[in-house]
């Protein structure tokens, strides 16, 4: 059962037992209120009946010692003729209790008469066939007699009210419940409007649509839920993404690792074969060799990367304090004079928290790309700038740069902006890669601004020596 629907169903229960309670509460007050009125005017009625015997009495003639039966009949007789209008019935008995006159349609036991004592006043309500009456009992003191005065009242009507009400208040409540129901039908899909919004996302993020939100319809605790969904979903669906990024990833690294080694193996295998099948003149034996060398180198220098990569990517370093002026020294004596290219280095003395050799093997591999950027005669210059927060170093080339749309790739394994430039150079885009891996385990991250055409510019940020990580 739907969530609207028991709360439409609890509160239709809920309004039946209010209003059926209170509708017989109110009903029955008022019919126990009218008929508490009626038996008062019922027991006022046989004290003056009773009274207004005991006077007709008083005009018997004196030669009477006591009231004759006729006499008794007569007076009851008129007294009931003045009460015609309203459905008055008596009936007198003597002082043994035996009847002495009784009116038209006055059909009782004596179980009241029984009662009826002098000084006591007696009353009971009875049911006649379809009516009901308020039969009292007096006791009458008249010319030297105790007689016994019973006075019926008609009070049909009063019962008759009430089941009228009772009938009236069962179509009144039927016809509440029906619009309470109308209405809590709407109010029940109103508050649950919200839940079925929810249960709809999470069928379409189910159905893969990760991108879909639920609409905020309040500001109650549905609302807070649904806010929370939706903050939720919105992890999830990066969470996804990143899991997509990172399967997609490692199948391109996959694709580019697979295509790296089946360039150098093709060319080894097939110079190698010529030098084996063939008799090979000096000049061309020296080329296939040097083919094979230098085919061979560049799957070295790959395998070497991806291994600093990976131990990179689960080791801690062991962070020294060390100085910088060794690592310029290191890196004019790999590169100046070697590459036709001209190198400029300025840098500021300084000390930083290190692994020396990885910090080594980061700028020379920016430097290594920095040549690959360049043509022959260019300008690259390699900094270090002591700041607030730490040391800065940089290298900047002058070359061919890099797209703004091709940035945010350049660290991924095996990426270049140029293949076959990279390539010809011995370039298997895993040094920028390594770089970042190196770099987080130094608590940094490398810089890079570039515009293609006008040339780029790497750099990173250590901790200053003395300082705490």
């Amino acid at each position: 059962m739907k969530f609207s629907m028991k709360i439409l169903l609890w509160t239709i229960i809920v309004m039946a037992l209010a209003l059926g309670f209170s509708g017989f509460y109110f009903v029955n007050y008022v019919f126990e209120t009218s008929l508490e009125r009626e038996v008062g005017q019922a027991v006022d009625e046989s004290s003056i009946l009773g009274f207004a015997f005991e006077t007709a009495a008083l005009s018997v003639p004196a030669k009477y010692s006591v009231l004759p039966n006729n006499t008794v009949e007569e007076i009851a007789s008129n007294l009931e003729r003045g009460g015609q209008s309203t459905g008055r019935l008596l009936r007198i008995s003597d002082e043994e209790k035996n009847v002495l006159y009784t009116s038209d349609g006055f059909e009782m036991d004596d179980e009241l008469l029984q009662q009826t004592g002098e000084n006591i006043k007696t009353y009971r309500i009875i049911q006649v066939g379809e009516k009901y009456y308020i039969h009292t009992g007096t006791t009458v003191n008249a010319l030297n007699r105790i007689l016994y005065l019973e006075n019926m009242k008609d009070v049909s009507e009063v019962f008759t009210e009430r089941e009228m009400g009772f009938s009236l208040y069962r179509k009144v409540t039927l016809v509440m419940l029906f619009v309470g129901m109308v209405i809590m039908q709407i109010i029940s899909s109103l508050l649950t409007k919200p839940v079925r919004l929810l249960t709809e996302a999470t069928k379409r993020m189910a159905a893969g649509d990760y991108a879909y939100r639920a609409k905020q319809i309040s500001q109650d605790e549905l609302g807070q839920l649904t806010k929370d969904f939706n903050s939720m979903a919105g992890a999830l669906e990066q969470n996804i993404q990143m899991l997509e990024e990172e399967i997609e990833a490692k199948e391109e690294f996959m694709g580019a690792f697979a295509h790296e080694l089946k360039t150098p193996l093709t060319a080894i295998i097939g110079y190698a074969d010529m030098l084996r099948s063939h008799k090979l003149d000096e000049e061309k034996s020296i080329m296939s060799a040097n083919y094979i060398y230098t085919e061979g180198k560049r799957l070295e220098t790959m395998s070497l990367r991806l291994l600093d990569i990976i131990v990179a990517g689960k080791e801690e370093a062991e962070l020294q304090e060390v100085p910088v002026e060794p690592v310029f020294d290191y890196l004019e004596e790999m590169f100046v004079g070697r590459r036709k290219i001209e190198f400029y280095f300025e840098h500021e003395p300084g000390t930083v928290l290190a692994e020396i050799n990885l910090i080594k093997t980061v700028l020379v591999n920016l430097v290594d790309n920095a040549c690959k950027a360049s043509e022959e005669g260019g300008r690259i210059e390699i900094s270090g700038q002591a700041l607030e927060n730490g040391y800065r170093f940089a290298v900047r080339d002058y070359g061919i740069g890099i797209p703004e749309e091709e940035l945010h790739k350049i660290t991924k394994a095996f990426y270049m902006v140029d293949k076959s430039r990279a390539r010809s150079k011995n370039g298997a885009g895993l040094g920028l890669a390594l770089c970042v891996e190196i770099l987080k385990i130094h608590h940094s991250e490398l810089e890079i601004e570039s515009e293609a055409g006008k040339g780029s510019c790497f750099g990173f940020i250590l901790a200053k020596g003395g300082a705490k990580e």
